[in-house]
């Protein structure tokens, strides 16, 4: 399946306030703007704003209020970081964060446990043949967490 492009940290914005709003999610969003306030730019020199090629990154930390907790960190390399109730997902494609939470407002997202190896994990299917699992490394889960793990069985 392909997603929408979001070109740039401000369209992944734009399109996770639309998220929010849909599913009554208050949410709150921080912006980096400079390579001196981005937290990836190695390369560049000390107190350089700019990118080698006179681009000004932007990267922006989106905090989704409610159960489950969510944030989103978007990079200007194209990916994020989800985390859904403690449990990240690092290099998330920019282009799939909208749907990753449509699918864990949606109630798509499971729990699954397996004795062996043994663990709990957070599956969140992505329409098409995209899913993101994540071990849960908390061993208490969250309520939310919990009732995810309970539908999984049910279904």
């Amino acid at each position: 399946m392909s997603h929408p492009h979001l070109p740039t940290t401000e369209a992944a914005v734009a399109a996770i306030r639309e998220i929010a709003e849909e599913y009554g999610v208050p949410f709150t969003v921080t912006h980096d703007i400079g390579a001196d306030r981005t937290s990836r730019r190695t390369a560049s020199g000390a107190f350089t704003v700019t990118d080698p090629d006179g681009s000004l990154p932007h990267e922006a930390f989106v905090e989704l209020a409610g159960t489950p907790a969510v944030s989103v960190r978007l990079f200007p390399e194209d990916d994020a970081w989800i985390t859904v109730d403690n449990v990240e997902f690092h290099d998330i494609p920019r282009d799939s964060a909208p749907a990753f939470l449509h699918s864990v407002y949606g109630g798509l997202a499971r729990t699954r446990g397996r004795f062996f190896p043994p663990g709990q994990w957070l599956v969140v299917p992505l329409p098409g043949d995209e899913t993101y699992k994540e071990l849960i490394v908390d061993t208490t889960l969250t309520p939310w967490l919990a009732r995810s793990a309970r539908r999984a069985h049910d279904s």
